[in-house]
């Protein structure tokens, strides 16, 4: 049987963070239960197409997971226990923010066979923090931090963020080394990217917002890298890196195009050469669910021509990038008969590199990646 990965969006939070673009609802924790028992019948509608698939990983997502009532997690789970081969499951991650979390919550995660915590840090300076809309303070993330380890929680991964309103260089460096102090197995390391309709979009626009330059920019994610590297941390994708063997294992799913299907409010699928997207709207969501239908509001089948070029812009995210012969295998033709004159164009300007079949971007190309993307796309 193949595998499969689900994606599971829990809308709700504490409030919203100024950055932040994703499907979430401050102050609606009363919707949760009604919310969840929705989830499950979306996941009584996937039964028969998942009944050929095993499902390896399962990442519950946000929104902020966490903030809601841990038996409701355990609900989601155990019905996707129920309704899918789930018995394999090599990897369950939930979203964490520091404040949400207490004893009973890991204990009924730990009973439902959450094996991985990623926790949402963004900063180790708690005037960054309040400056980008965080609840939380160094201090509580310590004692969050903490307490997860006392439960035996032994896969953690850090989110932090470069970048940041009138952040020095100096203290993206600091928030990167007292990150790695606390050893946890992954860390992501992003770049603040500004999007539409976020307060701090409104800000950016009417500059006042002060971001810095686009040199030290570039100077906090190589002094990041380098940092992380030295530290033990393999960076095995553009802003991932992880102790040997804790690479995430859903993440990887979509790096490698493999199928994965999302339950819940905004969620994305890729499924038999379909790639669909759920509604925003709750009260869609539940009518569409109710009448026993999907809630999508998008749904594109991916040709070769387009499966071939996300494979090709994926996998190069990757550090190793991709393999030839995995390509052949893939799509039965040759990368070099389609791409080939764009990867030699990408070798010659040094954003590409090639070696024993494998291809992969160079370390000016990590930088320059998105001139790479866009030339593959159809």
């Amino acid at each position: 049987m193949k595998d499969v990965g689900i994606y599971i969006h829990i809308p709700f939070c504490h409030s919203k963070c100024y950055y932040c673009d994703f499907c979430s609802f401050p102050k609606m924790i009363d919707r949760a239960e009604e919310y969840v028992s929705y989830i499950k019948k979306e996941i009584d509608l996937y039964e028969e197409a998942l009944k050929d698939y095993n499902v390896s990983t399962i990442f519950i997502g946000g929104g902020t997971p966490t903030i809601i009532d841990g038996k409701f997690i355990y609900e989601i789970i155990e019905h996707i226990y129920k309704k899918t081969n789930a018995s394999k499951v090599a990897e369950i991650t939930i979203e964490a923010n520091p404040k949400t979390l207490d004893e009973n919550k890991l204990q009924i995660y730990k009973t439902a066979g959450i094996n991985r915590i990623s926790i949402g840090v963004q900063s180790l300076n708690d005037s960054m923090l309040k400056k980008i809309g965080r609840i939380h303070t160094v201090e509580d993330f310590i004692n969050t931090y903490n307490l997860i380890r006392k439960y035996d929680f032994n896969n953690i991964s850090f989110d932090l963020m470069f970048n940041l309103p009138e952040q020095t260089l100096e203290d993206s460096i600091r928030t990167t080394e007292l990150a790695t102090q606390l050893q946890p197995e992954h860390i992501s390391y992003y770049s603040l990217k500004i999007e539409e309709g976020t307060p701090f979009y409104d800000s950016y626009i009417n500059k006042q917002l002060i971001l810095p330059d686009e040199d030290t920019e570039r100077e906090m994610y190589h002094r990041g890298i380098e940092l992380l590297e030295k530290k033990g941390y393999y960076h095995y994708e553009i802003s991932n890196f992880a102790k040997k063997g804790y690479e995430s294992k859903h993440n990887l799913i979509y790096w490698k195009c493999e199928p994965y299907i999302g339950l819940g409010l905004s969620a994305h699928s890729y499924f038999n050469k379909y790639r669909y997207g759920n509604t925003e709207d709750m009260t869609i969501y539940f009518k569409q669910i109710s009448n026993k239908n999907l809630a999508l509001v998008e749904k594109e089948f991916i040709d070769s021509q387009m499966e071939m070029a996300e494979y090709l812009i994926l996998g190069l995210r990757l550090i190793n990038g991709i393999n030839s012969k995995d390509f052949k295998k893939k799509f039965d033709t040759n990368i070099n008969e389609v791409y080939g004159k764009t990867i030699n164009k990408f070798i010659v300007e040094g954003l590409l590199e090639e070696s024993k079949g494998n291809i992969k971007l160079s370390k000016k190309g990590l930088d320059l990646c998105n001139i790479v993307f866009m030339e593959i796309i159809p």
